[in-house]
């Protein structure tokens, strides 16, 4: 579910964080979801349904919350701190609002890839990273299809696919946000995909927010703006810079993110001392048509929106891409070195 205008959806988003009526009301369709997706774990649990094998162990990121809590932050801080380890990890992935017709079941990605071609969180990761990605609605075939591609990778990081029983798993990173568990219930009643382990491998708890929101022990991350780019610019691969985002203090600024939580960005602009108009879409916002007005001058974006964004398209609009970096404490990486399969 993402966090968007309309009135039915702001009304379930309310339920889902304060309860009532309309939760009450949904109460026994979250319960034939938690007995079908509790019973789909016990069957891989129990054998009777097949849970592959992959010849290098898979970290997978996820959370029981839906929409937005930080696994793509998480996924690239990850990849940061393997490569400081000297261990060579992929990423596969979905492909959250890919075009499967374009590319066929699997797509390994290169920077040539379109948002289209592989879902614009993987694309992102890509670029912003350098690690190989594949996605594909069967992670276990992208897996295999990145470990033909790239012989060399000693480890995967799955962002998301923590109920996708048939992909092994060796640790699991469950990533909460200040929305913690909501109001405790299991979709359609509440947020959860799930309020209990279902599987057995190791976790670790990392929480993107400033303290912990549920009570389960765990790891805190800081997330804080890196800085901003010209969108032009971004695509040549160079790096945002603090100076940049500080040096537009003072403008007429419109912030546009397709984000599950777009507020929190606009948030984390106005801390930076911008004065911003705020512009909420969807999570996922396709950009078919521009949302903004045309005489717009300056616009901010985050770098999810960037990956959909040719700057062509944007006239005399000069957008800024805005980075994010999530570092998650040092405990955090104590906890992953312990747990990690050698």
């Amino acid at each position: 579910m993402s966090a968007d205008s309309s009135a039915p959806a702001k009304r379930l988003q309310r339920a889902w964080r304060e309860g009532g009526v309309l939760a009450q009301l949904l109460r026994p369709l979250g319960a034939l979801y938690g007995l079908l997706s509790g019973a789909n774990a016990a069957l891989y649990r129990w054998g009777w349904r097949k849970t592959e094998t992959l010849p290098v162990p898979v970290i997978v990121v996820g959370n029981w919350i839906v929409g937005g809590a930080g696994k793509t932050p998480t996924t690239l801080a990850l990849l940061q701190l393997l490569r400081a380890q000297g261990i060579a990890a992929g990423v596969i992935s979905r492909g959250y609002g890919r075009d499967e017709r374009l590319t066929g079941p699997v797509h390994l990605l290169r920077r040539a890839s379109s948002a289209r071609e592989a879902g614009d969180e993987p694309l992102l990761i890509h670029l912003r990273s350098g690690a190989p990605v594949a996605v594909g609605r069967d992670r276990v075939a992208a897996a295999r299809a990145l470990l033909t591609a790239h012989p060399e990778l000693q480890l995967l990081i799955s962002d998301d696919g923590l109920q996708h029983w048939r992909l092994p798993r060796a640790l699991s990173i469950l990533v909460f946000d200040e929305r913690g568990l909501g109001n405790g219930r299991l979709l359609p009643a509440g947020p959860l995909r799930q309020k209990r382990p279902l599987s057995r491998e190791p976790r670790i708890v990392l929480y993107n927010a400033p303290a912990p929101s549920t009570p389960l022990a765990g790891h805190v991350g800081r997330r804080r703006l890196a800085g901003a780019v010209r969108l032009q610019d971004w695509w040549l691969g160079q790096p945002a810079r603090l100076e940049a985002l500080q040096a537009l203090r003072g403008r007429e600024l419109l912030a546009a993110a397709g984000l599950a939580q777009p507020q929190r960005f606009f948030d984390m602009l106005r801390e930076q001392g911008l004065q911003v108009r705020e512009l909420p879409l969807s999570d996922h916002h396709d950009f078919a048509s521009l949302p903004w007005p045309e005489d717009t001058r300056e616009l901010l974006i985050t770098e999810k929106d960037a990956v959909k964004l040719d700057p062509a398209r944007l006239g005399s609009t000069q957008a800024w891409v805005v980075a994010l970096d999530f570092r998650p404490d040092e405990s955090f990486e104590q906890a992953l070195l312990a747990l990690l399969p050698r």
